[in-house]
């Protein structure tokens, strides 16, 4: 007779991994800001908008398009004119030559609006006559939501870099500091990683980071110029090297001080001789923004999430109300997942929820831990627990992330998660990102987390 088949023992393994990011004035990252100040425009003055609203721009252009039905007045041209001065696009040039062009300007750019209202069809099976707690998802879809314990604030530290590089870029051109860099950008890390036995991974080393960004022209342009209102000493751009020299410095080095690992110490630490470095690589990045390249909401939805880590279930963020499940969903998947980590249930967690559309409870919900689930807990029990703790209707979720407050545009650059979550003016921005403490789980039997299962009647939140 032959022998059963053992299983194979876990191992560790080292692999490489790299996340992308863009600042906010790459051309699809302006489309998602514009979505969502109209989305924040809506909501500020009626709460229950019904709000689906696509960008797109390409060179002195922005056109908004889509579904909206609210009672509230907007005024689109100022909408579209204040986010382009906000990212800092004050300039265009209908010439490829130009060096004084950013590739976009809010006072000269034209305006296109294609807006109707949402469909009768839709609107009659998701939420009319319907009470807040049973209005339907808005469509249907899969949404995840992940988390893991290698940082501070439970992102994997590839996306978690590669995001907050384009931010600090962004920071030291709107301080002045590097008054020469220009509004589009693009970031890139390569992490080497150690998997554990455990399935837990641990970065190990920062083997390679990408820089490119738009910058004035080197040793020509004047502050005067490239910076309006400018007053002060008239200085001129650096050379290339000293550029990429200040970059290195003031936005690498920097960044990395202020990311902090989960052994305490800074990701600074993983950062050396042994890092390959890629600034502005092709040579020069002076024409930007949408001259040099189309912008579409939702092209970046793996920036807005988790930098290829996890999963996705393909749905974009920005220009979307609540109702619609490939937003708010997502964000309650991360919340879930997040709790999961910081109460110490597992070091690594994946969520997923499916909806049909018009249906209010969630068709399915799947829990992945990666085999580093903790205290004698398996997946089926955090699954459960998450079932006991968590409301993942539409309408409930919108309640518990407080979600019909007019505050999206800050979500809508520099990634949805990972962020710091606070209160300003009685709106609760990323609420998502306050985990919930789920630690009395932890001495918990798998008979004790059905018994509270049972006790919780989740059936009128959950499908069974």
């Amino acid at each position: 007779m032959a022998e059963p088949a053992q299983k194979k023992a876990k191992t560790t393994r080292t692999f490489l991994f790299s996340s992308e990011s863009v600042n906010e004035g790459h051309p699809d990252k302006l489309c998602d800001q514009v979505s969502d100040a109209v989305l924040d425009a809506c909501l500020r003055e009626d709460p229950k908008s019904k709000v689906a609203c696509e960008t797109c721009t390409k060179d002195n252009m922005v056109m908004v398009a889509g579904e909206i039905t609210t009672q509230a007045k907007l005024d689109y041209d100022k909408i579209v004119r204040g986010v382009v001065l906000q990212i800092g696009f004050d300039s265009y040039v209908d010439d490829l030559s130009s060096v004084d062009s950013k590739g976009l300007c809010d006072k000269t750019c034209e305006v296109l609006v294609r807006i109707n209202k949402q469909s009768p069809d839709i609107a009659g099976g998701v939420h009319v006559g319907k009470d807040d707690m049973d209005v339907g998802a808005g469509d249907q879809g899969i949404m995840f939501g992940y988390a893991s314990d290698e940082t501070s604030d439970c992102m994997p530290l590839t996306h978690s870099m590669a995001t907050r590089l384009g931010k600090t870029l962004t920071d030291v051109r709107k301080s002045g500091e590097c008054w020469w860099l220009r509004p589009d950008g693009k970031t890139q890390v390569t992490i080497e990683y150690l998997q554990h036995a455990d399935g837990s991974v641990e970065p190990k080393k920062i083997h390679t980071v990408v820089i490119s960004t738009q910058h004035a022209e080197p040793l020509k342009a004047v502050r005067s110029k490239e910076c309006a209102g400018y007053k002060g000493p008239e200085m001129t751009a650096p050379s290339m090297e000293a550029m990429n020299k200040e970059i290195e410095e003031k936005v690498i080095r920097r960044t990395l001080q202020n990311i902090t690992l989960k052994n305490g110490q800074p990701a600074l630490t993983l950062y050396g001789s042994h890092t390959h470095l890629h600034i502005n690589p092709s040579g020069k990045f002076i024409i930007g923004g949408p001259q040099g390249d189309a912008g579409l909401t939702g092209r970046k939805i793996i920036i807005d999430t988790y930098g290829g880590w996890g999963a996705h279930g393909g749905g974009a963020f920005s220009g979307k109300d609540p109702t619609k499940v490939d937003r708010s969903a997502a964000y309650i998947c991360r919340q879930m997942a997040k709790s999961v980590v910081t109460s110490g249930l597992s070091a690594r967690c994946l969520v997923q929820l499916s909806y049909a559309i018009g249906v209010a409870k969630p068709l399915s919900l799947f829990v992945e831990t990666y085999g580093t689930e903790k205290h004698g807990l398996d997946v089926d029990d955090i699954t459960n627990i998450l079932k006991v703790e968590f409301d993942c209707r539409p309408g409930a979720i919108a309640v518990s992330l407080a979600l019909r407050e007019p505050k999206y545009q800050e979500t809508a650059a520099y990634c949805h998660f990972g962020r710091e979550p606070y209160t300003k003016e009685g709106r609760k921005y990323f609420e998502w990102e306050n985990a919930m403490d789920l630690k009395k789980y932890q001495t918990m039997k798998t008979e004790q987390v059905s018994a509270a299962l049972k006790a919780s009647n989740y059936l009128t939140k959950w499908v069974d």
